[in-house]
């Protein structure tokens, strides 16, 4: 069974998104897209704590696991 992927702030989420490469793009209000090549770009939502389901919808989009998510999480 795998672990629950906790509420995290966004510096926190885009400093996991860097580490697989994705690289800020721009930033319109209090959204940050993220872009590497030959994926799709990610938004994140800067706030406090990022929403479960938005970081859900993220790691899905970088075509990564759960498990890894959390492997990189607890790197930074």
């Amino acid at each position: 069974m795998s672990k629950k992927i906790p509420s995290i702030p966004a510096r926190d989420l885009i400093k996991v998104f860097e580490k697989l490469g994705f690289t800020f793009s721009r930033q319109t209000g209090s959204h940050v897209q993220m872009t590497k090549p030959g994926k799709r770009t990610i938004v994140i939502q800067v706030s406090n704590n990022v929403p479960i389901h938005h970081i859900l919808a993220n790691i899905k989009s970088a075509g990564i696991t759960k498990e890894q998510f959390l492997d990189l999480l607890e790197q930074i």
